[in-house]
């Protein structure tokens, strides 16, 4: 049986607006806003997160050091934040989410540069200190693709929006991840989940399927031979998409992205990915096996403009019944898939 879509899907989606794509509002309390003023001692200009640690005279004058995380550098770009802004020994004030874990540490959503120019950091967020500010336009920012190319079909670069939704629910810190239909084996393993400890993601390791397919920057379809590939900008993964009679059963190994086999249905990509060992459904404790199947489906609008996405997930040691979640991308023709370059940090 698969659940119900017109009751589950409003739980499910959040837009990418909210707060990152990384658990971050299980690390960072999302309700709390506070402010830094200090010097510049430290800058990682690099994904997965920006980072850089001020010097913050305290209320007895003494010195601390800050650690402040922000967006990725793929999110910065489509912010048209395109080149590293600060500097050890710049003055800049700091808005942003207190760790709930860790003294001394926030996730930025908004910086006052030397200059004087603000810079917002976060998805769609707000100038706080100014009328205008750096990082409020460009193409995350797009309400609409672009129609002028539909005999593309498919095979072009999709761009995901800051106001479209996300896949996953990892980014609300209000989620109740109960709310899906769980064994009672994965709702102990949900329970017993430590983020800290136990979160599949840092050191800039690759996620599996189906938790990349949640990735919010820019991907792209190509041909090669009779078979697809799709490119993904998040670790510069490429999932192949056999679309001929692929290798016999016995020669599938299991990996992260598992084996897709494709198929039209009309101008509808269907994909069917088995021999997945990547052991998560999403970043924030629900497991997955090997015996899971995802069926997901690619859908062009005729005017070529977006592209659908559905995603049926199976695995009976984790759900009770088939979830379905879905997404879209738009076409925006001036956008590349660019090379991630992940950096674990010294």
């Amino acid at each position: 049986m698969m659940i119900n879509r017109t009751t589950f899907f409003g739980l499910l989606f959040f837009p990418f607006t909210a707060f990152g794509h990384h658990s971050i509002s299980a690390t960072f309390d999302s309700e709390n806003i506070i402010e830094l003023e200090g010097e510049i001692t430290r800058v990682l200009w690099r994904n997965p997160h920006v980072r850089f640690t001020i010097s913050v005279t305290d209320e007895s004058g003494q010195k601390v050091l800050w650690d402040v995380e922000s967006q990725s550098v793929s999110t910065l770009r489509r912010k048209n934040v395109t080149t590293v802004l600060v500097a050890v020994g710049d003055k800049v004030r700091v808005a942003g989410n207190p760790s709930r874990r860790t003294v001394n540490e926030m996730h930025a959503s908004n910086i006052l540069l030397p200059s004087g120019q603000e810079v917002v950091l976060r998805g769609a967020g707000k100038p706080r200190w100014t009328d205008q500010a750096l990082g409020t336009s460009g193409p995350g920012f797009a309400n609409a693709g672009n129609t002028s190319d539909p005999a593309r079909g498919i095979f072009r670069v999709w761009s995901t929006v800051f106001s479209a939704p996300m896949l996953l629910p990892e980014i609300s810190a209000s989620f109740d991840l109960y709310s899906y239909p769980l064994t009672d084996t994965a709702r102990a393993a949900v329970a017993a989940f430590d983020p800290a400890e136990d979160s599949p993601i840092g050191n800039c390791e690759a996620k599996g399927m189906p938790t990349i397919m949640e990735q919010p920057f820019p991907m792209e379809f190509t041909e090669q031979g009779e078979n697809i590939l799709l490119g993904l900008e998040e670790y510069d993964l490429v999932r192949t998409i056999h679309m001929g009679t692929g290798a016999p059963l016995e020669e599938r190994s299991a990996s992260l992205l598992g084996y897709s086999a494709g198929r039209w249905d009309g101008s509808t990509l269907v994909v069917t990915t088995t021999g997945v060992n990547w052991p998560h459904f999403d970043t924030v404790g629900i497991p997955l096996t090997e015996a899971v199947e995802i069926i997901e489906r690619f859908t062009p609008s005729e005017d070529g403009s977006r592209l659908d996405y559905g995603m049926t997930v199976t695995d009976p040691a984790t759900f009770t019944e088939s979830v379905e979640l879905e997404k879209y991308w738009l076409w925006l023709p001036d956008i590349e898939v660019g090379r991630y370059e992940c950096t674990v940090e010294g």
